[in-house]
């Protein structure tokens, strides 16, 4: 289920997709998940978002400088009241 370095989400409606796609994946076999808890998935994604900048160099890619951080945060932030 992880995106390919060559996989792009464009949309609003494609990072949904992706989004439930996730959930669909962890009800599946959120067992083989690293992390399966919500406390090392958000200390990982944290981890990840700090060190993204190697892992866009590995795949020769550029971190998207203009990336809408807020947006991300706004709807990380949401997710803990929204229903």
């Amino acid at each position: 289920m992880p995106l390919t370095p060559d996989d792009e989400v464009q949309t609003r409606d494609e990072l949904v997709a992706f989004v439930r796609e996730l959930h669909q994946d962890y009800l599946r076999q959120g067992h083989d998940w690293e992390n399966r808890t919500l406390d090392s998935f958000l200390e990982a994604l944290a981890a990840w978002i700090a060190d993204s900048d190697g892992w866009y160099r590995n795949f020769d890619k550029k971190l998207p400088a203009n990336g809408d951080w807020t947006f991300i945060a706004r709807a990380l932030s949401a997710a803990t009241v929204y229903e």
